[in-house]
């Protein structure tokens, strides 16, 4: 698979908006592209998904490992893909390069373009571009800049094929007419954007007329994708939440079920009962955006509690485990776990973050290692006890987590099951060995 990663100085760039335009233009040409986002974010990645209209997914070495990196990245069927790099091009974890998108290029062997922006800047530029460039051999071959107009183009073109070995691909002038609206936890969903892909063929119209296409696809590395990840059949049939509410999944986690299991869609917010399955799984999302609503739906509420009071298997993170307690910020939700959800005006717990099982449950034995992320603006006051012991990944900070109940499981932390490929086995074992 032919692949080249977009990436920046830092986050607010303009990466997505490019990498969209890029995926698209390439879709429009008839070739067949996929989409990966580096990192564990969910909402940029569906947008790419929107703009090759096919499969995405996230490269990250920290949740998913160095071989769970390349069996991610071998779960796309596409001749070519594009990957957006998260953050700054040398941001790691803390202050490193460690599970950055500059060490993921590495990993892969691919060639990465700087896009820039420039910001009450000429020449000064330059230095910069060319520092980045030639930094710890970069794999940086080419830059696009963005928000500039041509002639302003012309005369920062001139200057970087004078002073550096960089390729200049071309630029995006101001596009006033796209905008990517943002709310508490980054972009508002691809999925409540009416007008999304329209405003990806406005960008991918402007990538065609400014940016050098074929001289993307000539800087692509073509990349060995023929490893496959061992899951093995289970008469398991999965209930997966999706609709507005929840719909931040790996979709990595999701090949994986759709592999091993059958798998059927419900939306909490506009079904009445739990359709029929063995394992529920109540991903990430907004439930504090739409808490009216799902609210009202109390015979969702309902059916879902009276499945976990029974005995049925839920696997519910972050958003999903929200939706488990009393309520959130005063709206009434399922109430497996007693206590609140409250809304918090700062990231609680954010970034990457190593697991150890404090007791024998459905994720595994006491013991047992999981790689996490947490990013949320919300606490919980769930008095029961916790079954993770979690340490800041190359940081100081301890803290609990992770709740149990029957065979219910609810915490903050999104794991990724192409890493943690033992969590899954051993939910799925759990619920063949106890039916």
């Amino acid at each position: 698979m032919k692949s080249v990663l977009i990436t920046a100085p830092a986050s607010g760039s303009g990466k997505t908006t490019l990498t969209m335009g890029i995926l698209r233009a390439m879709k429009n040409m008839g070739l067949d592209v996929c989409a990966f986002k580096t990192g564990p974010d969910y909402i940029d990645g569906a947008f790419l998904g929107k703009a090759c209209k096919g499969r995405n997914g996230n490269l990250d070495m920290h949740l998913q490992g160095k071989e769970g990196l390349l069996s991610a990245f071998s779960m796309a069927a596409a001749d070519y893909c594009v990957i957006e790099g998260a953050m700054g091009y040398f941001d790691g974890i803390y202050n490193t390069c460690i599970n950055s998108s500059y060490d993921i290029s590495k990993e892969l062997g691919i060639n990465s373009i700087l896009v820039y922006t420039p910001k009450g800047e000429m020449f000064s530029a330059i230095p910069k571009i060319k520092g980045m460039a030639e930094f710890e051999a970069s794999n940086i071959k080419a830059v696009i800049f963005n928000n500039i107009s041509e002639k302003y183009y012309e005369m920062l073109k001139e200057a970087v094929e004078k002073h550096t070995k960089l390729k200049v691909l071309g630029f995006l002038p101001p596009m006033d007419a796209v905008e990517l609206k943002s709310r508490h936890l980054g972009l508002v969903q691809s999925i409540e954007l009416e007008d999304i892909d329209f405003q990806i063929e406005e960008i991918s119209k402007m990538v065609s007329t400014n940016i050098d296409l074929d001289g993307i696809i000539k800087l692509m590395t073509d990349i060995n994708t023929s490893r496959e990840t061992a899951i093995g059949k289970y008469d398991v049939t999965v209930a997966i939440a999706k609709d507005k509410a929840f719909s931040f999944y790996y979709s990595e986690n999701l090949s994986l079920l759709e592999a091993a299991c059958d798998v059927t869609c419900f939306s909490p917010l506009e079904d009445n009962n739990l359709p029929r399955c063995d394992l529920l799984y109540l991903g990430g999302g907004y439930p504090e955006v739409f808490k009216e609503e799902l609210a009202k739906n109390k015979a969702m509420l309902s059916s879902i509690k009276e499945y976990s009071q029974r005995g049925g298997y839920i696997y519910a993170e972050c958003g999903g485990f929200m939706y488990l307690t009393d309520s959130i910020d005063g709206e009434a939700m399922v109430g497996v776990f007693p206590g609140q959800s409250m809304l918090t005006e700062t990231l609680q717990n954010f970034g990457y973050m190593d697991i150890e099982l404090k007791a024998d449950c459905m994720l595994g034995k006491k013991g047992d290692k999981i790689t996490a992320h947490e990013f949320h603006k919300s606490v919980t006051d769930v008095k029961d006890d916790k079954i993770f012991a979690i340490s800041k990944t190359m940081g100081n900070k301890k803290w609990e987590g992770g709740y149990i109940h029957k065979n219910t499981y609810g915490g903050y932390p999104h794991i990724s099951f192409i890493g943690n490929l033992q969590v899954l086995k051993n939910i799925l074992n759990s619920i063949e060995r106890n039916r």
